[in-house]
């Protein structure tokens, strides 16, 4: 009989490094569970890395099953694709850890005078040691491709350590550095938003904010991610309102909407001779049902357009032609561009063209 291989039940476990990066692990010591923020050592690709636990239990699972790509945690993950947690860390290990972490910047300004002895177009930002000194990671920004070993070279023999470059990105770089946004908190890319999706000036235009770059990029000179936070709401709300530049038909005539306010549900008009007015939305609603109106906003925009009547086609149309009509209409045609002809040579109602063909 073949004995069935029984899967050890483990915790999954979300570990965050240095700047933003983070990583899935298993911890097997279910007696002992580890906790929020609790300094860890793990095994990574190449030796040992300290880190400090971000998330624990179904959270981890369910954040490393949705973002991990061929990764995911659970009973039909190979048992190789997360690596473990190796255990605890211990004083010893913090203080080695903060040394590597202030040592980083002698680091950063050696690389960066390499890189100027090689004439490189390139921006270092940071460098990162391992745990275990087996690995040094140099992030830097460039505006196009880098060949970059030969200061790789250099820097392997300077360290004597493996040396990885990693190009990223200005809104990577803003998340590994941080700082203060102009709300006063740290950056969102720095603490909690894990994806950097893509900003675009469309969400700026739908809120009717300024389109000056100086006031609403952020620190790492691109459109704010906090631009998409509302944009539903905002798209939601006005489609409760009429667009600006829309002529109303109200009780005092032919009014303009000038500017709508969402959150105080208002909406500003302009009359030619009364001049402006504020009114709030529910009382405009039904100001035109008084009338017999419909507010025209995106929302029932289908409802108060008016019906399309479809063009009367042309009695001659309908009727058979005769025989050689068209070809007497083109003659009168060029008789009368060359000044002669039956036609008056005017153009209006009484011109051969628009009148129907002539049956004698």
């Amino acid at each position: 009989m073949t004995e069935t291989a029984v899967a050890t039940p483990v915790q999954t476990v979300e570990v965050r490094f240095k700047g933003n990066r983070r990583a899935f692990h298993e911890w097997k010591d279910l007696e002992v569970p580890l906790y929020l923020n609790e300094p860890v050592i793990v095994q990574v690709e190449r030796g040992l890395d300290f880190g400090r636990i971000s998330k624990v239990g179904d959270a981890a699972a369910r954040t490393c099953a949705a973002h991990c790509s061929g990764c995911a945690a659970g009973a039909t993950a190979p048992a190789d694709t997360i690596y473990p947690v190796v255990r605890r860390a211990t004083q010893p290990d913090v203080r080695t850890a903060n040394d590597l972490r202030r040592s980083e910047e002698d680091v950063r300004r050696k690389t960066i005078e390499r890189v100027r002895s090689h004439t490189l177009a390139m921006k270092i930002s940071d460098a990162e040691w391992q745990w275990d000194r087996a690995k040094l990671t140099v992030y830097f920004t460039a505006e196009k491709r880098i060949d970059f070993r030969a200061l790789v070279r250099d820097l392997a023999g300077l360290f004597r350590t493996r040396i990885e470059l990693r190009q990223i990105g200005v809104r990577d770089e803003a998340a590994r550095l941080t700082g203060v946004g102009r709300c006063g908190r740290e950056y969102c890319c720095s603490t909690w938003l894990t994806e950097l999706s893509p900003v675009s000036l469309a969400l700026a235009k739908d809120q009717h904010l300024s389109l000056n770059p100086s006031q609403i990029s952020g620190g790492c000179g691109r459109l704010l991610c906090c631009l998409k936070y509302e944009h539903e709401f905002y798209v939601a709300q006005r489609k409760r309102f009429p667009r600006e530049g829309k002529l109303l038909k109200t009780a005092v005539g032919d009014e303009r909407v000038i500017a709508v306010d969402i959150f105080r549900e208002r909406v500003f008009l302009r009359h030619e001779e009364r001049g402006s007015r504020i009114i709030p939305l529910v009382q405009l609603t039904d100001e035109l049902e008084r009338l017999g109106l419909q507010l025209p906003t995106p929302a029932n925009r289908l409802a108060v357009a008016p019906p399309v009547e479809a063009a009367a086609a042309p009695a001659e149309a309908a009727a058979p032609q005769e025989p050689g009509a068209g070809r007497r209409r083109r003659r009168r045609r060029r008789g009368r561009r060359g000044g002669g002809g039956s036609g008056n040579g005017d153009s209006g109602p009484g011109d051969p063209e628009s009148s129907p063909p002539d049956a004698s």
